[in-house]
Formats: C-alpha cells, sequence, structure tokens
C-alpha cells in the first residue's frame, strides 16, 4: 500500500467514527488555542508597556529622591527630601545632557464656570516641553520668564479642556481657571497624544513648577527630576555625570550610599521586556499542560480503536498488509487527528486573542513562529502519542487478530 492510499484508507476511518474523532481533537485545539491567546496577549503586553516607556521621553533619565528612614522604617523610593532646584541648575551643567525639568506633582479640583474636574497638576519648567517632546495644538508653553516670575499661567490638556468647557476644541486661552481655588490664566492647550507612559497627558495640567510648590504644594524640594541625554549613545556618560554631580552637591563621603537613584530609561525598557517575556513563557507553559492531555486523549482513543479494529487488522494482514502499512495507517490517523486539531485551535486562538485584546483596551500581537511552533507541536503530539498504538496494531498476528472476537 502506497502513501496516498494509507492517508485514504485512514480519513475513512476517522469519518465513520466523526463524534469519537471530533473529542478526540477536542483536547488539542484547546491547548493550542490556548498557547496562541496567551503568547498573544504576552506580546501585545510586551508591546505596548515597551511603547509607554518610549513615550515617556527621548532619551530620558530619571532622577528619583532617595528613601527616608525614620525609626528603622523606610518610607520608600522618592518619600526622601534629598533633590532641590539647586541640583536642577548643576546638572544642567553637564556636557551630556541636552534638557533638564524638576517634577512636583499634585491632584486638584480644577474649575471654570459652572464646570469642574478633578486631574493632575505637574509643576515644571520649560525643559519639559523638549524632554517629553510636547506639541501645542493652540497657544504657547512655559517658558524660563514664566518660572522666574512664579507666574500663574497653566498648560491644559484637550481632556482636561473637554471635561471643563465640554468640547476640547473650545476656545479657552486667555480665561482664568481656579486650581484649588487659586487662579490661574490658560496659555496653552497640547495636542492630543493618548496615554504616554502611565499617565495620560492629555488629561493633566502643567504650570510653572514656582507657582504650584508656593500655591499648590507649600514646599521647595523635589522628589523626581527628569533628563534628557544628548544622544541615546551620551546616556551612559550622562547618567554617570549625574550621579557624580549630585553626590557632590550632597556632599555624600566616599563609600556612602547616594540618598538618590539615576534610572536609565534602556534599563527600565529592558527590565520590563524580561519581565513581560517571562510572564508570556509562564502563560505559554501553562497552557500548554493542555496540549499534553490532548496527547494522552489521543493514545488513548487511538488504543481504543486498535482494539476494536483487530478484526480488520487481521484481515488486513491475512490479504498481504504488510506490519509498515498498518504501522503507517494508525500513525496518519493520529497525526490527523493532531492538525485538524491545531490548525482549529490557531484560529480559536487568534479570535480569543483578539477578543482579549479589545476587552483590555490594547493590541495583541502573534508572531508567525508562535503559530508554527504550535502547529509543529500539535503534530509532533500526534506523531509521539500515536507511535504506541500503532506499534501494536502492526504487532499483531494475523491469526490471533482474525479469532479476536
Amino acid at each position: 500500500m502506497n502513501f496516498l492510499e494509507s492517508i485514504r484508507v485512514s480519513l475513512r476511518a476517522l469519518r465513520a467514527n466523526k463524534l469519537r474523532s471530533a473529542l478526540t481533537m477536542l483536547g488539542i485545539i484547546i491547548g493550542v488555542a490556548a498557547v496562541i491567546a496567551m503568547v498573544g496577549i504576552g506580546n501585545g503586553a510586551t508591546a505596548s508597556i515597551t511603547s509607554q516607556i518610549q513615550g515617556m521621553g527621548s532619551n530620558l533619565l530619571t532622577i528619583s529622591a532617595g528613601q527616608s528612614n525614620s525609626g528603622g522604617v523606610n518610607g520608600g523610593a522618592g518619600s526622601s527630601v534629598s533633590l532641590s532646584m539647586t541640583d536642577v541648575d548643576k546638572i544642567a551643567e553637564g556636557s551630556a545632557v541636552k534638557a533638564v525639568a524638576p517634577l512636583s506633582s499634585t491632584n486638584a479640583q480644577v474649575v471654570l464656570g459652572s464646570g469642574n474636574t478633578s486631574t493632575s497638576i505637574i509643576g515644571t519648567t520649560e525643559g519639559y516641553e523638549i524632554i517629553k517632546n510636547v506639541t501645542m495644538a493652540r497657544g504657547r508653553y512655559i517658558t524660563e520668564a514664566d518660572v522666574n516670575s512664579s507666574a500663574r499661567v497653566a498648560v491644559l490638556g484637550p481632556t482636561v479642556v473637554e471635561n471643563l468647557m465640554g468640547d476640547a476644541n473650545a476656545n479657552i486661552i486667555g480665561k482664568n481657571i481656579k486650581i484649588n481655588n487659586v487662579p490661574f490664566q490658560v496659555i496653552g492647550v497640547t495636542t492630543a497624544t493618548g496615554s504616554t507612559g502611565f499617565q495620560s497627558s492629555d488629561d493633566m495640567i502643567t504650570a510653572p513648577i514656582t507657582t504650584v510648590q508656593a500655591r499648590l504644594i507649600g514646599r521647595k524640594t523635589l522628589r523626581n527630576i527628569l533628563v534628557s541625554a544628548s544622544s541615546e549613545d551620551l546616556m551612559q556618560t550622562a547618567q554617570d555625570e549625574i550621579t557624580v554631580t549630585l553626590r557632590k552637591t550632597h556632599k555624600i563621603q566616599e563609600g556612602k550610599d547616594n540618598d538618590f537613584r539615576v534610572q536609565n530609561q534602556a534599563d527600565m525598557l529592558a527590565t520590563m521586556q524580561s519581565v513581560t517575556q517571562t510572564l508570556t513563557m509562564l502563560l505559554g507553559g501553562i497552557a500548554g499542560i493542555s496540549l499534553l492531555v490532548g496527547g494522552i486523549g489521543i493514545m488513548n482513543i487511538m488504543l481504543v480503536s486498535v482494539t476494536e479494529r483487530t478484526r480488520e487488522i487481521g484481515i488486513r494482514k491475512a490479504i498481504g498488509a504488510k506490519s509498515g502499512d498498518i504501522l503507517m495507517q494508525f500513525l496518519i490517523e493520529a497525526v490527523v487527528l493532531s492538525i485538524l486539531g491545531g490548525g482549529i485551535g490557531i484560529a480559536l486562538g487568534y479570535g480569543g486573542s483578539s477578543l482579549a485584546g479589545k476587552a483590555l483596551a490594547m493590541d495583541t500581537s502573534i508572531s508567525v513562529s508562535s503559530v508554527l511552533m504550535a502547529f509543529g507541536f500539535s503534530a509532533a503530539i500526534g506523531i509521539i502519542f500515536g507511535v504506541f498504538p500503532a506499534r501494536k496494531a502492526a504487532a499483531m498476528d494475523p491469526i490471533d487478530a482474525l479469532r479476536y472476537e
């Protein structure tokens, strides 16, 4: 019997037991679908986090205040008061530094006429526009003069404008808003960008840091300073310069720990990608267990099939079928079940991944390699778990098979 004839005989046997064949494939279908969906969601999460971190700014370095310690209890990163505007001025003198932007932030109630909203207020300087690649839809951004004079001016995100006036495109330039009952004049509205980083830049207000510190927060210390290196190649140089500068200005003795932390955007990106990739592999591995269960199901059903068709095997051997023909037939049946189940599972996994992406409001990504891996794995399962039943069928003695009741 040639190979094509073996395939036709195997397909006829599978069609004769449609329900059993479908139930046998179910384990493979669920396993492959789960692997494809989990990998797709994991890849989508990795891409989303990468995009968010890259959207935080170009060649970004983030300086955070260190931990406070009271009674032996650490207050957590950023809880100390180690950073100041003096540090900002010193950092700006670095040869590898393009721009510096100190940050002081708070949440506040914003009122304009009958409209009001609660949003984030970011106190910063003109350097923030460069670091964050801010573009203006209308009006202007805060300037050095605004910072030096502690001007009560504010730049609004389009979501804030919409919440206050009902229309993101409404003419709000020149109007006075109240932030925690402190009047500010609106001088600009930023272009809508969506969520960048871990906060929506459309739903926040930026104002001169001197004004925010004096009028809204009541303290002059900083928890964060953003720095943009002159180029990607100079990020490490900038980081080293910042570390040396801050240790000097903070008078930290040699051998003592820093009271600040400098975080490189590239390091942050690599760490987050590593975490999400590990999570993807974990989810894929868990889903892969169902593939193993599906393979066991195929072996079980094929063993039942061999037992049920013992007389058929005996007749075929009696009329000249070789052991290799019998082996090939049952092996093909197992592989066909696996491949069909794998194909259906890939389609369901793709659909499930897309639905999950919509539910989680993020893009999912299914790579060709993951599809090929799942498809190849399903075919391998058919071969691995089909070999034993096929060998059992091929090894039958035709006389004993014909006697089987």
